[in-house]
């Protein structure tokens, strides 16, 4: 009995030199034909106990292992043991033919090498053709707008997924690289088709492609990875087990009834023979598009202007075949008279879609401010664009226009005001006349010009302060201490808020700000460009020189009481007059 511990660690012993001695690998398919898109199982075993894995770096060149799977077992036959490690690997052919599962080597064996046939060139079909009937339940088709297209120019790729099966858990994508930069447009869309009496669900998706260079570029087609039934001949869509809301997403009834295997369904390369920027195309920004847009408003657009009032431009460019991060600054491109300063807000850019393809729209307002009276002359504003449907550059326009801006109301008496314009006509006269663009419109006394002169010395040394404060707070990332400009995404509450805080430490350019997001976020549909068109919109009088004011005051400088127009709101949102305009501004606003 005192042997029996040192019998059974002799009897192990010998039993694992015995599973060495005899270890073996071997190799099997199944099954060992496949069709397109199709996956197969690889299953190695090796006799007796391992730690080692397999090297399975031969099998990228011809196939994808898309999972995996490890089992082992010991057995006792006539007081025999012996052990057994298996790998099932799930393995997905890149192409059709007849493929060869190379040799692997595992704990010093080598595994038999195997052929594998697989039906079929690949798993999708070129535009307009379908399989012959009862060769693919599932393929791919996609086709391009154009072939040839502009560099940086959209092109519009169309996938269309047909099945007569249910598909779970199922994925569409189309790798980017560094030369086409892809995004997708839109969402999919569904249909049925009948194909050889087969009825077939049809997944549409759409992308826009933009090439970054010229020449001709290689893409990877669209991938579709899903799993099917295993089962052969169940092939009704729209089956309880089939998911119909969404294709490309999971199984909405928990779970599947039946076994499912892998299915990857691979699009042919896509090739674009990218086309340079032309010659001729010599515009300052290269703007390849199907049409493009350019207009422009005023505010105030009539009424007397004088020296330091801020009247502001808001040019709108919008653009078929663009997204909006391509548009270019407009207030670069802004030429201006001297006298005449531009001080640009932050551009609006939105990307939408319009049919098959997208269009960028770009918003800014650009506020425009004289340092000393006379008239100015705004030069026409240009852009050249490229009309990628017609291959020739064209232009958009902006007339020039004619702007008289009168001595500073605390200076000068109005008497200064040109010849045939009276207080209330419009500032803006299209088309040149009268002096010179920035000479004043009138003589005026030596007198009242060294006054105006020290005057706009005082107005420039403080815009000169204020715009250097205006780049630095705008050159702070949103979220970071310091960062005065709220976010765009405010509510009304939130700019109601700090527009109450604004007037409470009479900050004007706080207020100002604070004050129009408060109405964007209350008339999101039409909000009114600025404070004179807000005083406008609340309809009350008394407000108007007090939104002036404040107007002056952030763009000329000089101390504000915010008081003054906190207790206007609050005295218009107590009255009757001029409320049913007002009301969904100033609802909630006082208590």
């Amino acid at each position: 009995m005192k042997n029996t511990p040192c019998r059974l660690l002799l009897l192990v012993a010998l039993w694992s030199l015995s599973l060495s001695a005899s270890a073996a690998v071997s190799a099997r398919l199944d099954p060992a034909q496949a069709g397109p898109g199709e996956a197969v199982q690889l299953i190695l075993q090796h006799d007796g106990e391992t730690r080692s894995q397999p090297d399975l770096g031969p099998l990228k060149q011809d196939f994808d292992v898309l999972g995996r799977s490890t089992g082992s077992s010991i057995q006792i036959i006539n007081g025999r043991m012996s052990a057994q490690t298996e790998i099932s690997l799930t393995l997905m052919p890149k192409h059709g033919g007849t493929l060869q599962v190379p040799p692997l080597q595992w704990d010093g064996q080598t595994t038999p090498a195997l052929a594998l046939t697989v039906s079929g060139n690949s798993a999708s079909v070129q535009p307009g053709n379908v399989p012959a009937s009862g060769s693919a339940h599932v393929f791919l088709t996609a086709t391009l707008d154009q072939k040839q297209p502009y560099v940086q120019a959209a092109a519009t790729l169309t996938v269309r997924l047909y099945t007569d099966q249910p598909l779970y858990q199922a994925s569409l994508e189309l790798q980017p690289s560094n030369d086409v930069l892809v995004q997708q447009l839109g969402q999919d869309s569904q249909t049925s088709a009948t194909r050889d009496g087969r009825t077939f669900r049809v997944i549409e998706r759409k992308y826009l492609l933009f090439p970054q260079r010229s020449g001709q570029i290689r893409l990877d087609g669209p991938v579709l990875n899903a799993e099917v039934p295993d089962e052969r001949g169940g092939n009704d869509p729209f089956g309880a087990n089939a998911f119909f809301g969404n294709v490309f997403g999971r199984n909405p009834f928990g779970g599947m009834m039946n076994a499912t295997r892998p299915l990857r369904v691979r699009a042919d390369p896509l090739v674009l023979d990218v086309r340079p920027r032309p010659a001729s195309g010599t515009g300052h920004d290269w703007l390849p598009a199907q049409k493009v847009t350019l207009a422009e408003t005023w505010q105030p657009d009539t009424g007397p202007l004088h020296v330091g009032d801020p009247i502001t431009r808001h040019l709108h460019l919008s653009a078929l075949g663009l997204t909006a991060s391509q548009l270019p600054d407009l207030s670069v491109l802004m030429p201006l008279p001297d006298g005449l300063r531009a001080y640009p807000d932050q551009a609006r850019l939105n990307t939408g879609v319009q049919g098959d393809g997208v269009v960028g729209t770009r918003d800014q307002d650009i506020a425009l401010i004289a340092n000393r009276s006379g008239r100015y002359q705004i030069p026409a504003l240009h852009l050249y664009w490229w009309d990628t449907t017609r291959n020739l550059q064209r232009e958009v326009e902006l007339p020039a226009r004619t702007l008289f801006v009168l001595p500073s109301a605390g200076g000068v008496a109005a008497a200064t005001t040109p010849p045939g314009q009276a207080g209330g006509t419009p500032l803006l006269p299209a088309g040149p006349s009268g002096p010179v663009a920035g000479e004043a419109t009138a003589p005026e006394s030596d007198r009242w010009r060294w006054l105006s002169l020290g005057l706009g010395g005082l107005w420039l040394g403080t815009a000169a302060a204020w715009w250097i404060s205006r780049r630095r707070s705008r050159s702070r990332l949103p979220g970071t201490p310091g960062a005065a400009r709220p976010a765009k995404t405010a509510s009304a509450a939130d700019a109601r808020k700090a527009f109450r805080q604004a007037c409470q430490a009479n900050d004007p350019h706080a207020a100002r700000r604070c004050l129009l997001e408060w109405a964007r976020a209350t008339w999101p549909r039409d909000p009114p460009l600025g404070l004179q068109a807000l005083a406008d919109r609340l309809d009350d009088a008394a407000l108007k020189p007090v939104l002036k004011q404040l107007d002056r005051v952030c763009y000329a400088g000089g101390a504000w009481d915010g008081k003054l127009l906190a207790d206007g709101l609050k005295a218009l949102a107590g009255s009757t007059k001029g409320l049913s305009r007002a009301a969904p501004l100033l609802a909630g606003l006082y208590p």
